[in-house]
């Protein structure tokens, strides 16, 4: 029985760290999405700054890197949401072997 407790708790173990690493990711998600609403914002005041003032060449300059910042983003946060997607899914794992082994108790 020594044996089986011992990996049962390396599982709860495992479950905490693996939870504690979805937390962290959903934390940075979180952070790359108000960035990538912030820089939408600066996409958004340089396209009507061009549309009353015309558009200027450090005005449309400014708009392209902030495009470009919002499409490095915008793949950051894709990223995150998969590792999210598949921490999730050791979790998952996790779960059924420790239901496993409450089923051998």
């Amino acid at each position: 029985m020594g044996k089986q407790t011992g990996n049962h708790d390396a599982l709860l173990a495992r479950r905490l760290a693996l939870v504690a690493n979805v937390s962290a990711l959903t934390a940075e998600a979180l952070r790359l999405n108000q960035k990538r609403s912030g820089i939408e914002m600066d996409v958004l005041r340089l396209g009507l700054e061009i549309g009353r003032n015309g558009a200027g060449a450090q005005l449309v300059r400014d708009l392209h890197e902030a495009e470009q910042s919002a499409a490095a983003i915008m793949q950051a946060c894709v990223a995150c949401e998969e590792r999210i997607v598949a921490a999730e899914g050791d979790i998952e794992d996790v779960d059924r072997r420790l239901a496993a082994t409450a089923n051998e108790n």
